[in-house]
């Protein structure tokens, strides 16, 4: 149950920061105070007054780091290994399929039979 519920506000986050990092503008709008325009000394350009989208984008890039982190805690608890806990099992010849079980012999329809149990000759050939 909690897992379900950091996954689906972790999703959200994602969403509320990609649409807030494409609210922003970008470096290149203000490029010509990274070279000395506007007075700024900086090192890495011009930072200005933070903006209510920029707060708000660190506010959320927070609670991203905050869920992942938590994810990361609780799929370490839940993991399961895939690999089987002893070693591989040993690979033997398919089973031989059974035998058919030994059906009596019909009995003879001839007249000229010899009894069950006497030796039969083989028949002569001309």
């Amino acid at each position: 149950m909690l897992f379900a519920l950091v996954v689906t506000l972790h999703v959200i986050v994602s969403l509320i920061i990609i649409g807030l990092v494409l609210l922003q503008a970008g470096k290149g709008a203000d490029i010509g105070s990274a070279f000395g325009g506007g007075g700024s000394q900086a090192v890495f350009g011009s930072m200005g007054t933070p903006t209510v989208l920029g707060k708000l984008t660190t506010a959320v890039a927070i609670v991203f780091m905050l869920t992942s982190f938590s994810l990361a805690m609780i799929g370490h608890k839940r993991s399961t290994s895939i690999m089987p806990a002893s070693g591989p099992a040993p690979v033997t010849a398919p089973a031989a399929p059974p035998a058919p079980a030994a059906q009596p012999a019909p009995a003879p329809t001839t007249p000229s039979a010899p009894p069950a149990g006497a030796p039969v000759s083989p028949p002569s050939q001309k």
